[in-house]
């Protein structure tokens, strides 16, 4: 997983969002996350699971992965957003968690949560998660070397089309093209 370098003034006050998503398909299992700082600066974090898991599994650990990266930044005030409805009313204590596997999924993200001063949990559209779902189905798809360290994937705007960009400031000249041919 990858962690931006906590910055020096972590906010400790002010609210942070979560974005979380996970994958499961059959190319592999993924999981994408995104905090989101209080001016608006985003740090988003993916990763492969190299194991068999259900969608719900892949969604719990997604949270995990946000969770931790929020407490490494000494995060304390938290927004948690993700898009499996229930994920969500289990971690807020609204439906029960029958499946055992699950159980000891929302039992770590309650103990995880300790760390903050305030965390709330909210459903979000699928539609309205669409970084955290890219990151987690790009993690699921790509076929990743153990061995090989994965850098960071680095996201820019362009305002301009490539071409734009490569146009040059045209020569001076004193002899336009038409001055030979008369």
């Amino acid at each position: 997983m990858y962690v931006e370098i906590a910055e020096e003034d972590s906010h400790e006050n002010n609210l942070w969002k979560l974005n979380f998503d996970g994958a499961s398909n059959a190319m592999g299992n993924g999981i994408g996350a995104v905090l989101v700082s209080p001016n608006g600066d985003y740090y988003p974090f993916t990763s492969k699971l190299d194991f068999d898991c259900t969608n719900n599994m892949a969604e719990y650990e997604a949270c995990i992965m946000g969770t931790r990266a929020a407490t490494e930044r000494k995060i304390k005030i938290l927004e948690v957003y993700g898009d499996s409805t229930l994920v969500i009313y289990q971690l807020r204590g609204e439906w029960e968690t029958r499946d055992p596997k699950l159980i000891r999924y929302r039992k770590l993200v309650l103990e995880l949560i300790e760390e903050f001063d305030s965390v709330t949990f909210c459903y979000l559209p699928r539609d309205e998660n669409q970084m955290a779902n890219a990151l987690a189905t790009l993690a699921s798809m790509i076929k990743v070397n153990k061995s090989e360290d994965m850098k960071p994937i680095q996201i820019s705007i362009y305002e301009a089309s490539a071409p734009c960009y490569s146009i040059e400031e045209e020569e001076n000249d004193d002899h336009p093209w038409y001055q030979d041919i008369l």
